[in-house]
């Protein structure tokens, strides 16, 4: 007779249960899904260490809450080039402009106010018609001449720069209205009882924490009814923990000093409109399709010279805004004004996840990309360390942004 010797195999352990190698089943599923989104949480992580590596080496000045207002206040205008400069890269276009036509909305809105005492409201919208008007300019001249984003912007960098200098005719000019220096500087009205704390920040934060929380899980449920990868439930809850404890953090901490910055409101709006257009609006998807492949997009019947030209209207518009900020921040504008911003607001972009070859960002990518330089840059102030290496490092992080960008899509591709 024979016998049977034939080995039965184990059958493998279910998903989240320990296997016979120690239990690292759950860790595995884990690791596996920070890979596969590994583009969308690296800077976020990344950001995360920064801010505990300079609250150390600063002794926990950075996290102080007049430093974390600061904060806000210092880097509002980069946070609003960045999202519309994300659209622009997404679009597969750059826009080197941006800084110079910040100073000129400035200086027109100082001359505006200053010396033909419009109200400021008013000055407010002429600002952003203009603008509007420049980058509707500059967007047909790309879209419909085909003439390169690069050329184009770098002409209207100069351009714009020279009418700033005979605006002002090389000096400064100010003071604005008080309403207009509170759009730079100014916090919400504190209302209700006395507290240690600011009664509508803390209502605010814990309302923003609520749609955060719903927003996830009714995109993670969407994702799942058509089928599409999703990260494992484990991972989405730390990741929804995090979420949940950054947003907590920093409205204790903006809470307990004056309160919310209202241009931190009009940025929170922002990132909220611009996110939903993104991954909801059929412009949105337009605009992905353009930036990932134009021929298909053509085909496909997306008017790509209508996009093109409503993405560069939209960067001049939020560029106005813009220079409106910085100006009120230093209530006076400047021939110098704007100085950097547009590669300060690519940098971002790029750090927050934008691809060089178009189609790939996001918003809120956007938002931490901006956020970790506007950290670099305000830790590196309170260690007193000198401009020339503060440049130094901010541009080894980029170069390492999109090192990693290049290396994540040689990793995916193989």
């Amino acid at each position: 007779m024979s016998t049977d010797v034939t080995a039965k195999t184990p059958a493998p352990a279910p998903p989240g249960k320990s296997g016979p190698a120690g239990g690292t089943g759950l860790l595995q599923l884990m690791l596996d899904g920070m890979r596969r989104n590994m583009r969308q949480y690296g800077m976020l992580i990344a950001l995360g260490l920064i801010v505990v590596l300079f609250q150390v080496w600063t002794g926990g000045d950075l996290l102080l809450p007049r430093n974390v207002s600061n904060l806000v206040l210092q880097n509002s205008y980069i946070l609003i080039l960045a999202i519309g400069m994300m659209l622009v890269i997404i679009a597969g276009h750059i826009d080197l402009s941006v800084g110079s036509l910040t100073a000129f909305t400035g200086a027109f809105a100082a001359v505006l106010t200053v010396q033909h005492s419009v109200a400021w409201p008013l000055a407010l919208l002429l600002c952003l018609v203009i603008g509007a008007a420049a980058g509707a300019a500059q967007g047909f001249l790309i879209a419909y001449f085909g003439i390169p984003s690069f050329i184009v912007t770098l002409a209207g960098m100069l351009i714009f720069r020279g009418l700033t200098e005979m605006l002002l005719k090389g000096q400064t000019l100010g003071p604005f209205p008080d309403g207009l220096q509170k759009m730079g500087n100014g916090f919400l009205p504190e209302v209700g009882p006395t507290t240690n704390y600011h009664n509508i920040t803390l209502l605010m934060g814990f309302a923003l924490i609520a749609f955060t929380v719903v927003q996830e899980v009714r995109d993670r449920k969407r994702q799942q009814e058509f089928a599409l990868d999703v990260a494992p439930r484990n991972l989405f809850l730390l990741k929804l923990v995090a979420i949940v404890a950054a947003i907590l953090t920093v409205t204790m901490l903006l809470a307990s000093y004056k309160g919310a910055p209202i241009i931190l409101i009009v940025l929170a709006l922002l990132v909220v409109g611009y996110g939903y257009l993104m991954r909801n609006a059929v412009f949105g998807r337009h605009i992905y399709a353009i930036g990932g492949n134009l021929p298909a997009a053509k085909l496909s019947g997306v008017k790509d010279k209508k996009v093109t030209f409503l993405v560069f209207l939209n960067m001049g518009v939020l560029a106005a805004l813009a220079g409106l900020v910085v100006a009120a921040r230093l209530n006076a504008a400047s021939p110098k004004a704007g100085l950097n911003f547009e590669l300060e607001a690519i940098a971002s972009s790029f750090i927050g996840g934008a691809s060089m070859s178009g189609g790939v960002g996001t918003v809120l990518g956007a938002i931490i990309g901006g956020l970790v330089l506007g950290v670099l840059n305000n830790g590196m102030n309170l260690l007193s360390v000198g401009t020339d290496w503060q440049q130094v490092i901010k541009g080894l992080a980029l170069l390492a942004a999109v090192g990693f960008d290049v290396w994540n899509k040689r990793k995916s591709g193989s």
